[in-house]
């Protein structure tokens, strides 16, 4: 019989594997070959959705942005090139947050924005 080797490192290897595996459904957490796959897969769908993550909450501020811009009768590009021309710089994010909840405010930028067309 052949001598096992570097037995504690490959055990705390696969011990590592199974440890972020846990939580999967049936033997993507119990065997150590689909565990690996399963955990492989994951990493790279995190790896990969932390950037659509970004491109998804730049997409729900433009909409939220737009919304409020067309009940002020203005469209949401013609509001942004109004706000560039009056030397306001502000970021989607605050944008879209001024026009859930603070409705006074984002209908001043529009005025300033409709004046600045």
């Amino acid at each position: 019989m052949a001598k096992a080797k570097f037995a504690v490192a490959s055990k705390r290897r696969r011990k590592k594997i199974l440890k972020k595996a846990k939580g999967q459904y049936g033997s993507r957490s119990r065997l150590y070959r689909t565990a690996k796959e399963s955990v492989q897969k994951g990493m790279y769908y995190s790896y990969r959705d932390r950037k659509q993550k970004k491109r998804a909450y730049r997409n729900l501020w433009i909409v939220r942005i737009n919304a409020a811009c067309r009940q002020e009768n203005l469209s949401y590009s013609k509001f942004l090139m109004g706000l560039g021309k009056s030397k306001i710089e502000l970021n989607r994010k605050v944008l879209a947050d001024l026009a859930l909840h603070d409705k006074k405010a984002f209908s001043k930028l529009v005025e300033l924005a409709k004046s600045n067309i």
